[in-house]
């Protein structure tokens, strides 16, 4: 029952970051665009968060449950590491051999529903594993003690609301990213709320999945930890940092300056996961 009780838990906290999502679109019930300058501070907001939640919660977390040589820990770490980079470079192989265009998102058929779907749980999947992996001290025995919140009467992870608010925030400039080409197609406001949300459903499924195997096996947690720091900082590295860089293409000196912006807020409005 606990254990039931615990990945309900988890599922709302994935829940959460999707809904999250949607919010990308409400901007677009105030003004027609949003502008490129706003669009890579937000990627750049994006980035530094997930590169500092996965360095100084994951990864930090990740060494805190091994015990033995460096060896060892790279050892127990490491093929998590690699399977993380690695589910992302076959999510882009996928995006690349089956592209969706957007328009088949507010004008889809049952079939291109689980086409789409089947190509948003590769892309968004591992954010969700993150949430998942990051709450499991949450009834996990064994575990080096983990400091604690209490939120709406349940203790949490510390580790799992900073995750859980970082993949919240990331997904705000993904919402926004998957409105823009709506709006220009007509889109009504709420249709593209609907769409936002719907690109990050599976995050609350992985966060689930992510939760239940480490609750299971206890020695895949520094895997778990390794996989979803890998799959975030190659997110990062490979879809945030040139989406901004792409958006700022018409902007003085590329955007670059909003993009370290971006990254130094993110940065800087993390950096306290490394402390707790």
């Amino acid at each position: 029952m606990v254990l039931l009780e615990n990945v309900v838990v988890v599922f709302l906290a994935g829940l959460a970051t999707a809904l999250a999502t949607g919010l990308g679109a409400l901007p677009f019930f105030f003004f027609e665009d949003i502008g490129p300058r706003w669009n890579v501070i937000l990627w750049g907001l994006a980035s530094g968060i997930m590169v500092s939640a996965s360095v100084f919660g994951l990864v930090q977390e990740g060494l805190a449950v091994v015990e033995g040589t460096p060896v060892d820990t790279v050892v127990a770490i490491g093929p998590g590491l690699a399977a993380g980079v690695a589910l992302v470079i076959v999510g882009h192989e996928l995006l690349d051999r089956a592209a969706v265009d957007p328009e088949e998102y507010a004008e889809a058929d049952f079939r291109k529903l689980v086409l789409i779907l089947g190509i948003l749980t590769v892309h968004s999947f591992p954010e969700g594993v993150a949430v998942g992996v990051s709450f499991a001290e949450l009834g996990l025995a064994g575990v080096p003690d983990a400091e604690t919140v209490a939120l709406l009467g349940v203790t949490l992870p510390v580790l799992a609301v900073f995750m859980t608010v970082a993949i919240s925030i990331h997904n705000i400039p993904e919402g926004v990213a998957v409105s823009i080409p709506l709006r220009s197609m007509g889109v009504g406001e709420w249709r593209m709320v609907w769409w936002a949300v719907f690109s990050s459903l599976p995050q609350p499924v992985g966060a689930v999945v992510a939760y239940y195997s480490v609750t299971l096996a206890q020695g895949l947690l520094p895997v778990g930890f390794g996989f979803a720091a890998g799959a975030m900082v190659y997110l990062v590295a490979t879809e945030f940092v040139p989406e901004a860089l792409e958006s700022g293409q018409g902007l003085p000196r590329g955007g670059r300056p909003e993009l370290a912006a971006g990254l130094a807020v993110g940065v800087a409005v993390m950096v306290p996961l490394g402390f707790v």
